[in-house]
């Protein structure tokens, strides 16, 4: 098939790259010239498993390009995929869909054929239905146009994966106007239904509250381990033998059950935010009044891997040397979009101390945000002379580290464990003092 993807950031290019990988015709459009010149190029703006790889290979089979021209995007196909940012709003909880809606009020007048424009940016309830009038007011091929939603669910880290082998499809229609919509994108992802991946078609509205629920219900998991934290650290418990013992139950399970310093990144934060900000547009804002919490609990782990640090560094952490090993909000991403380790970083060099960040993949993004911090090239340098060292972000690297490694150039031996993915054990066995989180 031929198809097209407005916007070229995680979620379009990610989008386009794996649809040529399924065999179809894709053409990204990007407003940003330099952006596009530089996906022609091969390459990639941000760093994501095998999106390189998979990008290079569907450039040179043809099967994929990009473009600034909505025109010829119009031209191109009759399916159009809507990936922009959803940011949130300067100042407010509430997103910010004014890229949504200057892709359809671009896009809509050049529509002389009847068209499919299939939205996958995370929305408030409401907004596929609002762009369906408005994209039929503004195009000229009128009700041929039909707007449906198929919203994503990527991991960053995973979302190759994620978007070639989903867990399941949800697609959302306009009930009121049937059309083909459905019977597109069962075209689309074939392969995928062949493959049995569950396909669940639903209303428009329905589609919509999918990923904002999906996040809200992860969020409130990762905020309920991290509160259980804070009670295990005032009796002498371990979370982390209280979250395997949770996670035996079926009706729990043990994903999203990692104390630590809680979440980051460019969706999760402010999709609860949003999603609890349209409840109260609707009048039901009681019915999320639980995110607050949630979004509260989350913010003050950062405060409390703060505070351990300053106590195990005597009360004061003014004048000492610091090692946060991680920057990016997760491992296998380069994003620090609301990364806590980044932010706690930034917290230690408020609080006077000399700090200096290493990260595998984020230290250029973490220069951009926070560009006093001392950053390192590797493991060793970040933890040179330092009176204690934090493991901020679980990567492999930071979680397989041998004390061995660090004996030798630490000043003390001290690990303060925010993600506790280290064996406690085998660090106080080896001299060193170590902390975790909830335990």
């Amino acid at each position: 098939m031929r198809l097209t993807v407005f916007g070229t950031g995680y979620l379009g290019l990610t989008h386009a790259v794996c649809m040529a990988e399924l065999g179809h015709e894709v053409l990204g459009v990007d407003i940003d010239a330099a952006k596009v010149e530089m996906l022609c190029a091969g390459h990639v703006p941000f760093f994501e498993p095998e999106l390189a790889q998979l990008l290079t290979r569907n450039l040179e089979s043809g099967r994929l390009g990009f473009t600034t021209s909505y025109a010829e995007a119009s031209e191109f196909a009759d399916l159009h995929f809507l990936c922009v940012g959803t940011p949130q709003k300067r100042g407010e909880k509430a997103a910010d869909i004014s890229h949504v809606d200057a892709v359809i009020d671009t896009l809509a007048p050049l529509l002389e054929h009847p068209a499919v424009i299939v939205g996958k940016s995370t929305v408030p309830v409401g907004t596929a239905a609002r762009l369906g009038a408005r994209v039929r007011a503004a195009a000229p091929a009128g009700d041929g146009v039909e707007v449906a939603w198929n919203p994503e669910f990527l991991r960053e880290g995973k979302a190759v994966a994620d978007t070639l082998r989903p867990d399941r499809l949800v697609v959302g229609v306009d009930r009121d106007r049937p059309g083909t919509a459905e019977s597109a994108l069962r075209d689309v992802y074939a392969s995928m239904l062949d493959a049995r991946i569950p396909f669940l078609v639903t209303d428009l509205a329905t589609s919509e509250l999918v990923k904002g629920s999906a996040n809200a219900f992860l969020a409130t998991k990762i905020s309920f381990i991290n509160a259980i934290a804070e009670i295990c650290e005032a009796t002498g418990a371990d979370v982390t033998v209280l979250a395997d013992a949770l996670g035996h139950d079926a009706r729990i399970g043990r994903s999203f059950l990692n104390a630590g310093l809680g979440f980051g990144g460019g969706c999760l934060p402010k999709d609860i935010r949003s999603f609890a900000a349209r409840a109260g547009e609707l009048g039901v804002d009681q019915a999320l009044s639980f995110l607050r919490e949630v979004d509260s609990i989350n913010m003050r782990r950062r405060t409390k891997v703060l505070e351990l640090v300053t106590q195990v560094c005597g009360g004061s952490l003014l004048g000492m040397n610091v090692a946060v090993l991680g920057a990016a909000f997760k491992p296998e991403s380069d994003d620090v979009r609301d990364s806590p380790a980044l932010n706690v970083a930034g917290m230690m060099q408020l609080h006077g101390a000399n700090v200096t960040v290493y990260d595998p993949k984020a230290i250029e993004n973490s220069r951009t945000i926070f560009p006093t911090l001392n950053y390192a090239t590797s493991t060793s340098e970040a933890c040179k002379r330092a009176d204690v060292v934090l493991v901020a972000t679980e990567w492999s690297e930071f979680a397989e580290l041998q004390p061995s490694q660090l004996d030798s150039v630490v000043h003390g031996r001290v690990i303060v464990d925010g993600r506790n993915c280290l064996d406690p054990s085998l660090w106080r066995s080896a001299g060193w003092i170590y902390r975790g989180v909830g335990r």
